[in-house]
């Protein structure tokens, strides 16, 4: 394959050798400390404090999970966080095989469909106990969150994001996803030169790690580095590419067939991996590393998702990679933005990149398979983005990421009457005035007779506001548990 023509020039930081390029950036690096910076105030190297990573500037330890290095910029607190996201996770699967339990206790079942919700039952029984293991070193460290702290660092986990978010791409990555998992690579090299060599890697939002693992083992990396903020991918992650193998059920949305409900599956590495690939728990948002410490950035998946802005994302990985360093991304480009200005088109999302301190990106797109997995009706083809731009100048560090407005940290300015918050509050008001009239014995009707007494609305209006609040209440009760 040629030279893409924005990157066909001699590199300075590169050299040639039997027709393949190396990197000279810090080419010996082994211990993954060297690295990690604080993801507080930026101080790198980090000093060692029994088992921890200490920062002397900041006075906070970063202890480890299972030995994966745990950096986020309020480790305390999000630790607790995570723990409390465990116990929820743990607390809905107990509830779900409750619920099983009364739904067996019918005796008008179907035999058919006795012996799949009892088959489904044993597998939610067996997912319960195998996740209470995975995530046991969770309780290694007993510390409990700051949450001022927490706040004052405008640092919080996505509220959307639980443990089972990405479960079922554990599965894609180490089980059934070879198609895919082959052609993601695929369309890494396909934005590479030939023969590339990556140098020191890092991967952000790395999730369960096949594409940083299949990078890692098939292209030429010096070092690799994997990062996300799940424990639970990264548990997995770990456990498979040391060379174990993990029995974990798979829960397909839409089965395929009777027993396609509760899968149990093999998950596998082809290998285990070699002493230069680490993995890394923090926030990309916060990453935890020295600047210029790599020579390549992958994201996967990631720059559409992200809260930052493009341009803000493209600054902040500008600064992680030293000098002609190379942006490799991967992934959609379905940004979910509120704001429609930045729900970019690739033409924008192209100039941004080329505007933002890096070269003009090289531009692949390739149709691929995504979450086709065996035993669901679901799985669809993807039309993927990747790109690939070397970085031509520095740029100003962009500001720390702030999650949180000051009115929520400092409670000392006033809290913005917007819009939204009026009408949230009117309506919080009348949703809490009907809770208060359910008692047991007054019907909708009734509840909509004290309403129009109290001039908050009319009977005639009032009838359907109360119907509509209290279906969506009872529907909510309904929702099964997912995993």
């Amino acid at each position: 394959m040629a030279l893409p023509s924005s990157a066909a020039r001699t590199r300075p930081a590169t050299f040639l050798s039997a027709g393949r390029f190396y990197f000279v950036h810090n080419p010996a690096m082994t211990d993954i400390t060297d690295l990690l910076a604080c993801p507080r105030c930026d101080k790198s190297p980090l000093a060692h404090k029994d088992s921890n990573l200490y920062c002397k500037a900041c006075k906070v330890d970063f202890p480890a999970v299972n030995g994966i290095p745990w950096m986020f910029a309020e480790p305390q607190a999000a630790l607790g966080e995570w723990r409390g996201r465990m116990q929820f996770a743990l607390q809905k699967l107990s509830h779900e095989i409750a619920g099983l339990d009364i739904e067996l206790k019918n005796k008008d079942l179907h035999s058919l469909t006795r012996r799949r919700v009892e088959r489904y039952k044993k597998a939610v029984q067996h997912h319960h106990r195998a996740l209470g293991k995975l995530l046991r070193p969770l309780d290694v460290q007993s510390l409990h969150g700051n949450y001022e702290t927490y706040l004052a660092l405008r640092t919080r986990l996505p509220p959307d994001q639980g443990l089972n978010t990405y479960y079922a791409n554990i599965h894609r990555d180490w089980a059934w996803g070879d198609d895919e998992n082959s052609a993601s690579l695929k369309q890494i090299r396909s934005v590479l030169h030939d023969h590339a060599s990556l140098g020191n890697v890092l991967v952000l939002g790395a999730g369960a790690g096949r594409l940083a693992y299949d990078i890692h083992m098939n292209i030429d990396c010096a070092f690799t580095v994997a990062m996300d903020f799940n424990p639970l991918l990264m548990l997995v992650a770990q456990a498979v590419m040391r060379g174990d193998k993990l029995k974990l059920y798979e829960f397909p949305i839409a089965p395929l067939a009777l027993e396609d409900d509760a899968v149990l599956r093999t998950l596998t590495a082809p290998k285990a991996v070699d002493k230069r690939f680490h993995l890394v728990l923090g926030d990309a948002l916060r990453a935890p590393f020295a600047e210029r410490s790599f020579d390549t950035v992958v994201t996967p998946w990631l720059i559409d998702i992200i809260s930052d802005d493009l341009r803000v994302l493209a600054a902040r990985i500008n600064n992680l990679l030293a000098d002609n360093g190379r942006w490799v991304n991967f992934g959609s480009l379905a940004f979910a933005s509120p704001e429609r200005s930045r729900r970019y088109s690739p033409e924008e999302t192209k100039a941004i990149i080329a505007e933002n301190g890096f070269s003009d990106p090289y531009v692949s797109q390739n149709t691929i398979p995504y979450m086709c997995s065996p035993a669901s009706r679901h799985g669809r083809q993807e039309k993927i983005f990747s790109f690939s731009a070397y970085k031509e100048r520095d740029l100003r560090k962009p500001e720390r990421h702030k999650a949180l407005p000051d009115w929520i940290v400092t409670a000392k300015e006033p809290v913005p009457l917007s819009p939204s918050f009026r009408t949230q509050a009117m309506t919080t008001q009348v949703y809490s005035f009907i809770m208060s009239l359910i008692d047991g014995k007054r019907s909708i009707r009734d509840m909509a007779a004290i309403l129009e007494k109290q001039k908050l609305m009319s009977k005639e209006e009032a009838e359907p506001a109360i119907r509509s609040f209290l279906t969506k209440m009872y529907d909510d009760s309904q929702k099964q548990s997912g995993f």
